[in-house]
């Protein structure tokens, strides 16, 4: 891509916060000309340690010293070491960057005074509505934005000479799980029902008020609730909420703006700080707007239909693709399968890109890990992806392989700027499968299904890894049954398996078979000379002699010195000719030198028509008898020629 290339650093982007942020990134990349690359994860929800560890290892992906500028949306990672971890890649890499809602020093900054901003709502219930009983539901303690408006709040109850119950405030993670497990413990614990309860964002408000519902107390009436962000438009729920307005899009259009700015040269203020207003509505108790007219009435009920329609298209779609990707048995079925589903979601741009090892066989390590030698399941990120998926406008390309660097296939170059892609990880557990890029699709990406969409990907994927697995692993057992894990070649079983079909053959329509014996000459003298390597390699190039001289015939390691060959509707002709191959190559290989020893071997065959009823070791027995006659032979002639 060319253009400014920049980094969105988010997490959970089907939340209201975020999606709203993005829609200013979104609009402000085309208008600037800016490529915009946005590394996501969903965590913190799952309740699983090791899906957060893949979900989190997308942030590892990119390369920041091949990046124009980022904006950083790190308030919305729940853990903070990862974020810390990124603030200091960028910073070694000496980027610019734009942080929403954090101020890190020296990028620049975008936000809002939370403090002042939450004293005016906690003022408004003192001074207006005479509240003295409260309780209070925060975001991360560590968290910037929920420290700032937990001490806005807690300022003015100070002020007001208010105490407040240790029980009455409850720390939670600004998703709506949050408002739900807040209003039971208040329930639980506190002597009293605080008079009103005040929450960090509109999120963690809208489930407190259905949880006090549910729980027979209603609001303002009996409890009134506040909310921050305003993100919940307005007649948009069963109670309008009084919250904080913020303009969360204008948020992601400046931060495109500063970046562009300062690549121009354009001097501007390190520190911008929003506007924000106060919405006093019917959450506590200062009633509600009434709709102006029927025209506003209908655009709501068409936003809200159209908001569940979507979903309900959402989940249809989605069910169908991942029962479809679930019932896969192979990789090649599995690709064709989310090819037709590429078709379907109808992106403008989607690369389905592993990880060169995506389907390595090692497990995750459940030792005490004193054992160090054990291999590792790979959680990292292969230098270099395969793409078994580009989709690029309506159509598919072959990409083959490139540097997980650069995150889109450098081949492809559609020509235009202002691109807002999707990253999302493809894992499984810690285990690190690959990542997928996706640009604008007919679905919302941007919706608390698409992190539903991914995690099936994922799943699914891993499925088909596994069957893989359960196939190399069947391969391998058979190997070890079959071939000799020594030389490489048949053992007896696999001789057996191998020649079932061609003997039955040749026994029902009378053919002649050939059976000869080799006899690898003077390992005993070989071993006590040279060592029992020098051994091994001897009967190795016995293996590999065979390999040469045969070409339609079947070969086995017999046991110890000896190896058998069969060959089906054959004559002696063609079995002296075998023999003669046979020698030649062992001589080829005494030229050579390569052997400190005279690499020698003893060869007999029978040829015959199998019987009914006759085991196929009844022939090895009769040209193992001719075999010894020429073993005997070749020494009585090295005896007299001594």
């Amino acid at each position: 891509m060319s253009g400014y290339r920049i980094a969105v650093i988010i997490e959970e982007i089907g939340q209201s916060y975020q999606s709203s942020i993005l829609d200013g990134i979104s609009s402000a990349a085309e208008e600037f000309g800016l490529n915009i690359l946005a590394f996501t994860s969903f965590s913190g929800d799952m309740g699983n340690a090791r899906h957060d560890v893949g979900e989190f290892n997308i942030f590892n992906l990119p390369d920041f010293n091949d990046f124009d500028g980022a904006i950083l949306l790190t308030n919305t990672i729940y853990y903070k070491p990862v974020g810390n971890i990124i603030l200091d890649r960028i910073k070694k890499a000496g980027i610019p960057a734009v942080s929403i809602d954090k101020d890190v020093p020296p990028f620049f900054y975008i936000g809002i005074d939370n403090k002042t901003a939450m004293r005016k709502i906690t003022e408004h219930m003192i001074t207006e509505h005479g509240f003295t009983r409260f309780a209070y539901i925060s975001g991360p303690p560590g968290n910037t934005e929920s420290s700032d408006r937990l001490a806005g709040f807690s300022s003015v109850l100070e002020e007001n000479k208010l105490r407040i119950n240790e029980d009455a405030i409850y720390y939670g993670d600004f998703r709506a799980p949050t408002g739900k497990l807040a209003v039971e413990q208040f329930i639980e614990c506190l002597p009293e029902m605080p008079q009103a309860i005040i929450c960090a964002n509109d999120v963690m408000a809208a489930s407190a008020i259905t949880t006090l519902a549910s729980h027979g107390y209603s609001v303002p009436d009996d409890i009134a609730v506040t909310g921050f962000d305003n993100t919940y438009n307005s007649h948009n729920y069963q109670v309008e909420l009084t919250s904080v307005e913020r303009p969360l899009g204008l948020s992601g259009r400046l931060a495109c703006k500063m970046l562009y700015n300062h690549l121009r040269g354009i001097a501007q203020e390190r520190s911008v700080i929003l506007n924000m207003s106060t919405c006093f509505t019917e959450s506590c108790g200062c009633g509600h707007n009434a709709l102006s007219d029927l025209s506003e009435l209908k655009k709501l009920n068409y936003r809200n239909y159209s908001n569940f329609e979507s979903i309900q298209t959402y989940m249809s779609v989605l069910n169908r693709i991942s029962t479809q990707l679930l019932a896969c048995n192979n990789f090649d079925e599995y690709i064709s399968t989310l090819k037709r589903a590429a078709v379907e979601i109808h992106p403008d741009e989607f690369y389905f890109c592993l990880c060169d090892n995506w389907d390595s066989e090692t497990t995750v390590e459940n030792s005490t890990g004193l054992d160090s030698s054990s291999e590792k399941v790979p959680v990292t990120f292969t230098e270099e992806v395969i793409v078994p998926i580009a989709y690029v406008n309506g159509e598919f390309i072959n990409c083959g392989k490139f540097k997980s660097k650069d995150i889109i296939p450098p081949s492809i170059n559609t020509g235009n700027n202002g691109k807002l892609f999707f990253v999302t990880p493809l894992h499984f557990g810690e285990r690190c499968l690959g990542y997928m890029a996706i640009r604008s699709t007919k679905l919302a990406l941007q919706n608390i299904m698409f992190q539903s969409f991914c995690i099936n990907i994922s799943n699914s994927l891993e499925n088909i890894r596994k069957l893989m697995c359960l196939e190399y692993a069947i391969d391998r057992l058979g190997k070890l049954y079959a071939q000799d894990t020594f030389s490489g070649i048949y053992n007896r079983n696999g001789f057996v398996m191998a020649t079932s079909e061609l003997y039955d053959k040749c026994t029902e329509e009378q053919l002649s078979i050939m059976l000869m014996f080799i006899d690898l000459d003077g390992l005993k003298g070989i071993n006590d000379t040279y060592g029992h390597n020098t051994g091994d390699q001897a009967i190795c190039n016995i293996a590999d002699v065979l390999r040469e001289s045969c070409e339609k015939e079947i070969f086995c390691r017999f046991g110890g010195d000896e190896f058998i060959i069969f060959g089906a509707d054959y004559t002696e002709e063609a079995a002296k000719n075998l023999t003669l191959r046979i020698q030649k190559n062992i001589e080829r290989i005494n030229k050579s030198k390569i052997n400190p020893f005279k690499l020698s071997a003893s060869t007999g065959f029978i040829i015959a028509t199998p019987k009914e009823g006759e085991d196929i070791f009844n022939f090895v027995t009769e040209a193992d008898k001719q075999m010894y006659k020429e073993k005997k032979k070749k020494k009585l002639s090295n005896y007299l020629k001594s």
